[in-house]
């Protein structure tokens, strides 16, 4: 019986795991790919010396004892790589009131901290607290092994039993978006500071995650860049006998009696298959490459209602000295909020890389990122007008350089490189909607929603990636890859199986 063979759109790293996965269990593969390096929106580059990283922050799981580990290895992430371990998740720094705090894995120091920071919060704080020491006990990442499209009612049973500890978080006031779930607390710093923990939209309990995986040592930097991570993954499909197709843009899903059998590229070939995945941007994907022909009225109103993660800007000093012993992360609250577009920036993080090999910056240098949300229609239009967009970049990069000199004294001096990346930026590399790093907002409804890896009336089709796992991250992304082979398999009356690097 021949190969069947797959075309995957998109070589980010769900579409890296889908070929992977496909040709570990005896399908031919091709990925073709927009851009001319794979990684999709998980993206470093190189400029004047540094190497400016603007995608993955942090590896979920990096050590032995959660299920996504085996996962990392199958897809060969951890061939001759280091990840060290993420001891402090984010540095706050207080503009209005000149408080700090570190968000620590020693989860009773962190108690001591929060409670001397607000003392009249300690109850809050003991249920915060409490709260992350139940996820501790639970590998959420083992509900993920099996597609929902091929659990049984023995699988749905095991699933519970594993939540068992944690079921009671996933209701009431757990359940609720951290901005929410913080209006009762007394002291503003510290409302101020947990709704910035991550996203003010995301639930209590997917914070409560986050902070058990740093508390449990199973949060790790990526010590050469997602650059190198990407690479080790695009390896490893290659070494499969996977093929890649670079600056290779798709332009239509070709269709034939409802069956999806190829693509056709902006060039005007085409490429044949017998199964496609599009493992890509999801608008493109709906509403361009299908022209909107198969997309059902549930998940059409999951696009045009549901909230969409607003894209950043990206900018990063190149700086002549070393920062040692400050947080890989921080968060500067500012006092006197900044403007860009109809943007009111608060706050924003900044990424210090002064960690693993250092191989970011030349000897004795770092690199300083700051990451300010923005507004995609703001830089659209400024780009009509070439002059204008160039220089609100060069406004945005001297009003954000002063106010780190505020944090970082001697900063300003020492800045040797200027890069800005601007949502436009990340769209023209990516082709994701409207420049944004990722797809949906994880709100409480959105990561309680399963999305339908194919469509209605359409054979031969699956999809892939974060616009079918809201809350996106690494590790779904890549297990989303895995469902599609798996639910493959059983179609094709197979035995799903891997291979380790």
């Amino acid at each position: 019986m021949a190969e069947k063979s797959i075309i995957i759109i998109g070589a980010g790293i769900a579409g890296l795991a889908t070929g992977s996965y496909g040709q570990m269990n005896g399908y031919r593969t091709r990925i073709v790919e927009h851009h001319s390096e794979p990684g999709g929106v998980a993206k470093a580059w190189k400029h004047s010396g540094y190497l400016i990283d603007g995608g993955i922050h942090y590896l979920m799981g990096h050590r032995p004892g959660l299920a996504c580990h085996e996962i990392y290895r199958e897809l060969g992430i951890f061939h001759n790589r280091h990840f060290p371990d993420l001891e402090t998740f984010v540095h706050f720094a207080d503009e209005i009131t000149g408080q700090s705090v570190d968000f620590t894995g020693d989860l009773e120091k962190l108690a001591r901290d929060l409670k001397a920071l607000a003392p009249e919060d300690a109850r809050f704080i003991d249920r915060f607290i409490s709260g992350i020491k139940a996820f501790q006990r639970t590998d959420i990442f083992s509900n993920l092994e099996t597609p929902p499209e091929l659990m049984g009612i023995t699988s749905l049973a095991k699933q519970f039993w594993s939540l068992r500890r944690v079921l009671p978080y996933f209701g009431g006031p757990f359940n609720e978006p951290m901005e929410k779930f913080v209006a009762g607390i007394k002291n503003e710093g510290l409302r101020r500071i947990l709704v910035n923990l991550f996203l003010p939209e995301v639930p209590v309990w997917f914070v409560l995650l986050i902070m058990s995986l740093l508390a449990n040592r199973q949060m790790g930097l990526l010590e050469g860049s997602c650059k190198d991570f990407v690479e080790s993954m695009e390896d490893r499909y290659k070494k499969l006998g996977g093929e890649v197709t670079y600056n290779s843009t798709v332009q239509e899903i070709i269709v034939e009696n409802n069956r999806a059998v190829g693509v056709r590229l902006v060039d005007g070939t085409e490429q044949r298959a017998d199964v496609v995945v599009a493992a890509g941007d999801g608008f493109s994907t709906l509403f361009k490459l299908l022209g909107d022909r198969y997309t059902s009225k549930k998940l059409k109103d999951c696009y045009q209602n549901w909230q969409h993660l607003v894209p950043i800007v990206t900018l990063s000093f190149g700086v002549g000295q070393e920062y040692p012993g400050i947080t890989p992360l921080n968060f500067l609250l500012l006092k006197k909020p900044m403007t860009i577009g109809n943007v009111t920036i608060t706050g924003f993080p900044v990424r210090i890389f002064n960690y693993g090999n250092k191989g970011f910056s030349p000897p004795g240098k770092t690199i300083v990122q700051a990451l300010l949300h923005s507004d995609w229609d703001f830089w659209e239009k400024l780009l009509q007008d070439r002059p204008a967009y160039e220089a609100e970049k060069k406004r945005v990069c001297a009003e954000t350089l002063e106010r780190l000199e505020a944090h970082y004294p001697g900063l300003t001096a020492k800045v040797e490189l200027t890069d800005i990346a601007t949502p436009y930026t990340t769209w023209r590399y990516t082709l994701n909607h409207k420049g944004a790093f990722m797809g949906w907002v994880p709100t409480p409804k959105a990561l309680r929603t399963l999305l339908p890896k194919s469509l209605p009336g359409l054979e031969n089709f699956y999809m892939a990636g974060q616009w079918i796992m809201p809350g996106g991250g690494v590790p779904p992304c890549l297990y989303s890859g895995r469902h599609v082979i798996q639910i493959l398999c059983k179609r094709d009356g197979k035995k799903f199986s891997t291979s380790v690097a």
